[in-house]
């Protein structure tokens, strides 16, 4: 069953780690070898556009999950009773 919420995407993108981390470790690589794999994957990652949809995807879950957290906390207050009588 597909989840429809889109919790597993965000899951997935959080989880994956950031794309600059990958391009780093690809770019040491690179460096040590030239090969043409290696180089074709570097620069797979270091598209702008990659990078930039990686920062956006990585952004919009984190706001998110932030945003439900808040959404709980908030439905947890509210069904406290009033102590202030």
């Amino acid at each position: 069953m597909e989840d429809s919420t889109g919790a597993a995407w965000r899951v997935r993108v959080r989880t994956a780690g950031s794309i600059e981390r990958d391009r780093e470790a690809l770019a040491r690589l690179v460096d040590e070898d030239q090969d043409p794999a290696e180089v074709g994957y570097y620069e797979a990652v270091s598209d702008p556009d990659a990078r930039a949809m990686n920062r956006a995807q990585r952004s919009y879950a984190g706001q998110y999950e932030r945003r439900l957290r808040r959404l709980s906390d908030r439905a947890r207050n509210s069904e406290r009773p009033d102590l202030s009588d």
